[in-house]
């Protein structure tokens, strides 16, 4: 089986944001003996997730902009996809909703959330291909 981080289609990545991130640490760890790793980056700390040594996912603290709208805390999917721009167009052409534009993540990749058109929001991502 391909790797999902590059398998066009293929679910790749879940993400929690919360407004409680030391006690959501605390929780999924003890809950599932995830192994977590904090890292720095340019919008702040993120905690990498982790099964076995592999990178299944991770947490940050919920942006502002999504407290400020009222969102819930919430898990959210990525899909691995082969060119995010083009297919951030493709969804809009079948009435999807752009909620964050094709947006570059140094090191990680390019990604953008969708709305689509019965209202469930998905990101789509392309990861950077490393040397």
């Amino acid at each position: 089986m391909s790797d999902a981080f590059e398998t066009n289609g293929a679910f790749s990545w879940c993400e929690l944001l919360t407004d409680d991130v030391d006690n959501a640490k605390q929780f999924y760890s003890e809950v599932f003996d995830w192994e977590l790793e904090d890292m720095d980056m340019p919008t702040g700390k993120y905690t990498v997730i982790k099964v076995n040594e592999k990178p299944i996912g991770g947490l940050m603290k919920k942006p502002d902009e999504a407290a400020a709208m009222g969102a819930p805390n919430f898990w959210g999917s990525y899909v691995t996809v082969d060119d995010v721009d083009a297919r951030v167009e493709k969804a809009k052409s079948r009435g999807a909703e752009v909620l964050v534009p094709p947006t570059d993540v140094p090191t990680v990749g390019r990604f953008s959330t969708i709305k689509d058109p019965s209202g469930a929001v998905l990101s789509l991502i392309t990861y950077s291909q490393e040397d």
